[in-house]
């Protein structure tokens, strides 16, 4: 506040071109209404405490912490969340100059109400009121946890410099690579059939924590890579036995690459009909979105294949080009086909017809077969998991218990060792036997 009254910043403020919604939550007004009561020559104190009480229990509610003063936490997380001319036009070909020109500015006036810390806001408040000293601690966590996301880096950019005019640019490079809004504070989101649902808690799984299929893995590893540097990148399908760690790779791929601007959304195969409406909302964003359908099949009568097929393939509206598909499958074949298909029946082109329904596989540029583990496979990823915990046994007697419960539960696969995995970690840390067949 130094050098600038309170009248005067509250003029700044009310007077926010492009950045005005930054300040249009409850504890931003809350703060406001702060200034204005402190503004008067003789302040209500009810009024004051109030309005303060009120402000406090606001950013304590507040969980998703990126500075370690509450206020100033809150106020950059608003900046980063904010879908405006600026964050959205930064995403596309870059904000309009007068829209650039004016969120400089208005980033100097949000710099102003960023230095209103705890214990600024406090004295503030203190001094107008003596009455109301020593009533409230200040809202400032220094074991706030740090994240490293790029959000969180960003956020410790600003903190640190002077003049946030001058960042800008930085904000702007953000929202191309991250996104503006959920896009940019979330990585995972599902189609509800209406619109995107942000995945607050994302499976963790990471690619160094997945034990074997690595060289299946890599050609989609790369895929990736290509994806987020704008290179040309395929739809891909992953095809396997149940347990063979397809929809995991997948999930590790997004946690790998968030921090580049990827993205997932999962949709639902009774969902594939709305796609144009799906690639509506991301086009022209700037994350690159993985579209995520897991077990992916269909039966005869099911349709929605077509609209998948207009993707893969292109019609007469051009695809987004920071869209790409990756599906999981049991079967190789995606559309069911009895053996009535294969006669003539009343379809006078049944040739025509079996091979529109064949061809849904060829339209992914890359198929990848994850096949059943043998038993060294299984072996091995039964070993590695077990090193990876911490568990105290003797190789020898971890792989005889391994086939012992892979010849008494559902077959040999990565679920079928990690399930062995977790119950003789539980088995061991509550001090009963290792598991035995039935």
């Amino acid at each position: 506040m130094e050098g600038t009254s309170i009248e005067a910043l509250l003029v700044r403020a009310r007077g926010l071109g492009v950045l005005r919604g930054v300040l249009g939550s409850p504890a931003a007004r809350d703060l406001l209404g702060l200034l204005e009561d402190l503004a008067v020559p003789r302040p209500e104190p009810a009024s004051v405490a109030g309005i303060f009480g009120r402000l406090w229990e606001g950013l304590a509610s507040e969980t998703d912490r990126l500075l370690p003063d509450a206020w100033q936490s809150h106020l950059v997380g608003r900046l980063l969340d904010d879908e405006n001319a600026f964050s959205l036009g930064a995403e596309g070909d870059g904000p309009r100059r007068a829209v650039l020109e004016q969120a400089r500015l208005d980033l100097g006036t949000l710099r102003m109400l960023f230095d209103l810390d705890a214990a600024t806001l406090l004295g503030m408040v203190e001094g107008a009121v003596p009455g109301l000293a020593g009533i409230w601690v200040p809202w400032t966590d220094q074991t706030h946890p740090s994240e490293g996301s790029a959000r969180d880096a960003v956020a410790r950019k600003l903190a640190a410099a002077e003049d946030w005019g001058a960042a800008v640019e930085l904000l702007a490079g953000h929202f191309a690579r991250h996104g503006a809004g959920p896009l940019g504070r979330h990585r995972a989101f599902r189609w509800d059939g209406e619109g995107l649902g942000a995945v607050v808690n994302p499976d963790p799984v990471r690619l160094e924590g997945l034990i074997g299929y690595a060289r299946e893995r890599e050609p989609l590893v790369e895929n990736t890579r290509r994806f987020l540097a704008g290179l040309p990148a395929h739809h891909t399908l992953l095809y396997g036995q149940p347990g063979t760690g397809k929809s995991s790779t997948v999930k590790a791929l997004l946690n790998e690459f968030a921090g580049a601007g990827l993205r997932l959304v999962e949709v639902a195969k009774e969902d594939l009909g709305s796609l144009p409406r799906v690639l509506g909302v991301l086009r022209g964003r700037g994350p690159r979105f993985v579209l995520f359908v897991d077990d992916l099949s269909f039966e005869e009568h099911e349709v929605e294949y077509k609209a998948l097929k207009a993707l893969l393939e292109g019609s007469v509206e051009e695809p987004p080009q920071n869209v790409r598909v990756y599906a999981t499958s049991n079967r190789r074949n995606l559309i069911r086909e009895g053996f009535s298909d294969r006669e003539d029946g009343d379809d006078v082109h049944a040739h025509d017809t079996m091979q529109e329904k064949q061809s849904l596989a060829a339209r992914f540029g890359l198929r990848l077969t994850f096949p059943a583990p043998d038993q060294g496979r299984y072996l091995e990823i039964v070993e590695g998991l077990a090193e990876e915990r911490g568990i105290e046994m003797p190789a020898e007697q971890i792989r005889e218990k391994a086939l012992l419960w892979d010849r008494w539960h559902a077959g040999r696969s990565g679920r079928t060792a990690r399930q062995f995995v977790d119950d003789l970690e539980a088995g061991l840390a509550a001090g009963q036997p290792p598991p035995r067949s039935p």
